[in-house]
């Protein structure tokens, strides 16, 4: 049955690849909003069709400009944030080159960074900061790599400095939100710390297998808590706004994990 319905997905992301592709190529060339709903559709279909039930804690702030900062446990990520709300992606550079998943993140307006260029920080944090005076939401791995999902790294700061660049007046500011993301159930069985690797993807795991397990894979729940949105202005310390984020996402995610997130239900509960 995993491989049938492995099978399945293929065939039904194809035909619907097929169709908004195209759209979206379109949208960018004619500069339409549609090139932010577009991606957005793809991932909600996306999340139906592998069975992921996405459970929302807490809700995003509707404060602009925004930039979101959360933890990285697997390419599903991507998919999952995506289903929420329309918004783009600051990525590492060698995900411009990889096949399919490459192509997806252009079509997105992802903002790619070259780590191993420090001096390209500047071009980069100017790219960031123009996307977020223009309104778009942007999300930010600060651990800079995937995890086991088990634990989060410490966030790095020089990507959230971007901030500052957006912030032109004295009183300006933006708003940085924390975000976790905890995978918790397969089957509506507890992952735990041995099987959530089935999920996260890190290290030196290869992409092609671990994506046909995915396929082959029943439903998954994953849980987003959305932490308090913090104010960024002039006179902002990066580090303090990079520690309070660490701090909510890796409270979060604990929580998530142990089952502790409350015993009121959710802000919101559903499927993306």
């Amino acid at each position: 049955m995993g491989v049938l319905r492995a099978i399945l997905i293929i065939l039904s992301l194809t035909v619907v690849t097929l169709v908004l592709i195209p759209a979206q190529y379109i949208a960018l060339w004619t500069r339409s909003k549609r090139a932010e709903r577009i991606p957005h559709l793809w991932h909600r279909i996306t999340t139906r069709l592998l069975g992921i039930r996405v459970i929302q804690h807490g809700v995003p702030t509707t404060d602009r400009p925004l930039m979101i900062a959360s933890n990285h446990v697997s390419w599903l990520d991507i998919t999952v944030l995506g289903s929420l709300m329309p918004l783009s992606f600051i990525a590492k550079a060698e995900v411009a080159t990889w096949p399919v998943f490459g192509l997806f993140a252009k079509l997105q307006r992802t903002i790619f960074v070259d780590r191993s260029r420090r001096h390209a920080t500047g071009t980069v944090a100017g790219a960031i900061a123009e996307r977020l005076r223009l309104g778009d939401v942007m999300v930010l791995f600060p651990e800079g790599t995937s995890s086991s999902g088990t634990f989060v790294l410490p966030f790095r700061t020089a990507l959230i400095g971007a901030a500052k660049e957006a912030v032109a007046g004295e009183n300006d500011r933006i708003w940085v939100q924390p975000l976790a993301i905890a995978y918790t159930r397969l089957y509506g069985i507890p992952l735990g710390r041995y099987r959530r690797p089935m999920v996260a993807w890190y290290g030196d795991m290869d992409m092609a297998p671990h994506l046909w397990g995915i396929l082959k894979k029943g439903p998954l729940d994953v849980e987003i808590t959305w932490g308090e949105a913090v104010s960024f202005g002039p006179g902002s310390d990066r580090k303090e706004i990079a520690r309070k984020a660490e701090d909510i996402v890796r409270g979060a995610t604990v929580r998530a994990l142990t089952g502790r997130t409350g015993d009121a239900p959710p802000a919101a509960v559903g499927t993306a």
